[in-house]
């Protein structure tokens, strides 16, 4: 007989009326609250006025849930969200691919530094150490969902997920990756404390963190069970194709760092930030 852990969390806390609190929802929150105090250091280190921080939080949250779920909604199943686009809008439905927040957050923010007169890979640098660390609290939440897991394993570690009726153990992927999140979180903030010469260079960081994650994206694919059916038959599935350009964007974004002088800084030239003019009057 296969070891295997048994997996039946549910995944609501609980529940008052209307209201449902789930596992998932309060690692969402808690990733976001733990990616402003990071930020905030950020912010301090560098001088920056605290007031923008705020603004740019708004700007990156809105970003990234609207990424999430377009993301899956077109990536993956784009014509029945086309023809019942309302449907995009029910989020506690589920359905969520990060590679559409890969796309929209670096949107939002460039959007972001346009309004503010900040550096764009300035930011971006700072901003993936959190985003790291934002997807390990998001895939403990896959797991307490019991979704978004591996193919059939015969290793020790793998879990039976009963509410999804499963009766063999399947890797726990949410695991792997949510460990992969963790550790590059760290290499990351190595990198920013440790390596100043690094992390002076615009878009180290930000190339760092595309080539890591979506190289180890590529390759969890392979031990993940298909999340549509039309991945059925394809040689390398959606989240894999989609993975591609971003491992070349990363290693190109570190090659042209690379090439660069070591001088990153918060604003260009003698742009100042709006809300340090605005607090000034």
């Amino acid at each position: 007989m296969l070891l295997s852990i048994t997996w039946n969390i549910n995944p609501e806390i609980f529940s008052v009326g209307p209201l449902h609190v789930r596992y998932y929802g309060i690692l969402f929150a808690l990733a976001f609250v733990c990616d402003y105090f990071i930020f905030l250091r950020f912010f301090k280190r560098d001088k920056l006025p605290l007031p923008l921080l705020d603004t740019l939080t708004m700007w990156a949250v809105i970003s990234t849930i609207v990424g999430l779920r377009l993301g899956h909604c077109l990536f993956y199943e784009p014509a029945y969200y086309l023809s019942h686009p309302f449907e995009m809008l029910k989020i506690w439905k589920g359905g969520l691919a990060s590679h559409g927040a890969a796309v929209a957050l670096p949107l939002g923010l460039l959007l972001f530094c346009r309004k503010y007169k900040m550096s764009y890979l300035w930011l971006l640098d700072r901003i993936v150490i959190v985003t790291a660390l934002t997807g390990f609290f998001i895939r403990i939440g896959n797991l307490m969902n019991s979704e978004i897991y591996g193919i059939q394993t015969s290793l020790p570690w793998g879990f039976i997920f009963e509410r999804c009726r499963e009766v063999v153990p399947k890797h726990p992927t949410q695991i792997y990756e949510a460990l992969a999140y963790l550790l590059i979180f760290f290499i990351l903030l190595h990198i920013f404390v440790k390596k100043d010469s690094l992390r002076k260079r615009g878009g180290f960081l930000f190339g760092t963190f595309l080539a890591l994650v979506f190289t180890f994206r590529f390759f969890i694919e392979f031990i993940k069970e298909r999340q549509v059916d039309f991945e059925e038959g394809m040689s390398l599935d959606m989240g894999q194709l989609l993975s591609i350009p971003f491992v070349l964007a990363g290693v190109f974004l570190l090659i042209y760092s690379l090439r660069q002088t070591p001088d990153s800084k918060p604003f260009a030239g003698n742009a100042q930030p709006l809300a340090g003019k605005a607090k000034k009057k």
